[in-house]
């Protein structure tokens, strides 16, 4: 029974390891191929980015920088006689012209000096109209030689003396008639006038008296208006060059084209001219004074209100245009990915320029037909493989 046993077990056991090798067997031509094969893993696709070519463009290269408004004329008023403040004619803040009557500083006193200089003139009048005819009846007598030579150069003394009275009261009752004016206080210019300084009942000193005189009120010019900004002087060396070589005209004869606008605005609406350039850089910051005109037609702006203004940095010319987005740094190196035939990446340094309506300026390195990656850069690996898709790079900048 013992040795019958035994064998038994052996053949179960072969049995058993037969089994397990044919499913093996079977297992294994199930997972086979058509070939008989084993199948490998498929490799991933490549990743989708969007593409598209630069915008050509025809453009000009503008520098921008920060400016404040300011008046082109702006003049303090102050009374040029003294008296008591009797009449105030216009209505703090609004807009006068020239000629507006402003202020009136009690007349009586000035009409009261110009009565006495006019009673001086015909005293003096009166006093010439003697001394002629004494001098006329002198020059008889001397003629028949009843009177002396002395006799009639005292005659012609006494002539002259009046006459020197009388021009004196005329030129005392020009004096008085001035005061008199003066005494009516009006706009000198067009603009908007501040708030009066002195209320009616005050006395107020003018300039015959003192070297101040009192501050009665201001008034600002509106249309045109001035914007002053700073210029660097690595500006100031390239707008030299340019005028040298004849692309741009000097400020000073108003050939450079100025464009501005207010903090709250978009584009550049303002369009005006640059007047004026200083005379010496500032030593200090590097950079020159400069100034723009503008119309002011609808008296919008106030003087003191902060802007931007631009000055054209180029000529008009042909541009390549992409968004900053596009563009990835490298150190101190700007590279764009292009995508080529095969749907290969391929990095290209380029040279910038400034951005215009939101697109940036490709100066060098690119050409019109590269196809860039303007989204998905982070799957663009240089030299890999990517599924480009067809984009569109829009005017401000977005894809």
């Amino acid at each position: 029974m013992g040795a019958e046993t035994g064998r038994r077990l052996v053949r179960w056991t072969s049995l058993i390891l037969l089994a397990g090798v044919a499913g093996a067997v079977v297992l294994a031509d199930r997972s086979a191929g058509p070939s008989g094969a084993t199948a490998q893993t498929a490799p991933p696709p490549a990743p989708p980015v969007t593409v598209s070519v630069p915008v050509q463009r025809e453009v000009v290269e503008w520098n921008e920088y920060p400016g404040r408004f300011t008046a082109v004329d702006e003049v303090e008023i102050r009374p040029r006689v003294s008296g008591y403040l009797t009449e105030i004619h216009f209505t703090d803040g609004q807009i006068v012209h020239k000629g507006d009557l402003l202020f009136v500083i009690d007349p009586r006193p000035f009409e009261i000096e110009l009565q006495q200089a006019t009673a001086q003139v015909a005293a003096a009048t009166a006093q010439v109209d003697m001394a002629q005819r004494e001098l006329s009846r002198t020059d008889q007598l001397r003629r028949g030689d009843f009177a002396s030579v002395e006799t009639l150069d005292q005659r012609m003394q006494q002539m002259r003396g009046a006459q020197a009275t009388l021009e004196g009261a005329k030129a005392t009752v020009r004096s008085a008639q001035l005061d008199l004016e003066f005494s009516h206080i009006t706009a000198p210019l067009d603009g908007r006038i501040s708030s009066h300084q002195v209320s009616i009942g005050n006395l107020v000193i003018g300039s015959t008296v003192t070297a101040t005189p009192t501050l009665l009120t201001t008034i600002v010019s509106l249309d045109p208006i001035y914007v002053y900004f700073d210029m660097s002087e690595a500006d100031l060396l390239a707008y030299q060059r340019a005028v040298a070589g004849g692309k741009l005209k000097s400020a000073r004869e108003g050939g450079v084209v100025a464009e501005a606008r207010l903090d709250d605005e978009t584009g550049w609406p303002h369009k005006g001219r640059l007047d004026f350039l200083d005379n010496e850089v500032d030593r200090g910051s590097g950079t020159i004074r400069a100034r723009a005109r503008f119309a002011n037609t609808d008296l919008f702006i106030t003087p003191g209100q902060f802007g931007r203004l631009r000055l054209p940095a180029s000529e008009r010319h042909m541009a390549l245009l992409l968004p900053d987005a596009a563009i990835t740094t490298d150190q101190s190196r700007k590279i764009v990915m292009t995508v080529g035939a095969d749907g290969t990446v391929r990095p290209k340094l380029v040279e910038l320029g400034p951005l215009i309506d939101g697109l940036r300026e490709v100066r060098a390195g690119l050409d019109p037909a590269d196809k860039v990656v303007i989204d998905g850069l982070l799957r663009a690996r240089p030299g890999a493989k990517v599924t480009p898709q067809a984009g569109e790079i829009k005017p401000d900048g977005q894809v």
